[in-house]
């Protein structure tokens, strides 16, 4: 089992083209964990703007009557992809991981196949 900073490193690490990542809680839009970003990329500010969509989705979700689970959340830029995993099990409700990758070096399938992995290894 992986704790958050294991967690973190590990998405910069072995997911390619990942610039930054962070376990938020989306009750509280507090990042409990951050790796990565930069002077010109708040990852703090990030992690809490994208409990809104999180929380938006999920009222979405509510107000159609969807009994469905959201795996990840996928914001597509010019030259970044944002992805939101929402954590599931082990302590991990009201959690997601946030990743940041350079859309001209990742591969989203493998992207999503090696958070979902973090995602199992992962104590909360």
């Amino acid at each position: 089992m992986a704790n958050t900073e294991t967690a973190l490193k590990e998405c910069l690490s072995s997911i390619d083209g990942a610039t930054a990542a962070a376990l938020v809680d989306y009750t509280s839009g507090m990042a409990l964990g951050t790796l990565g970003g930069s002077k010109d990329f708040n990852l703090e500010v990030a992690a809490a703007g994208n409990t809104d969509v999180v929380r938006s989705k999920l009222r979405t979700m509510e107000h159609l009557g969807l009994k469905e689970e959201i795996e990840d959340i996928l914001i597509t830029l010019n030259t970044q992809y944002h992805l939101i995993r929402l954590l599931k099990g082990r302590g991990g409700s009201g959690l997601f991981l946030y990743l940041v990758l350079d859309g001209s070096r990742a591969n989203l399938a493998m992207a999503r196949h090696q958070l979902r992995r973090i995602e199992a290894d992962l104590e909360v």
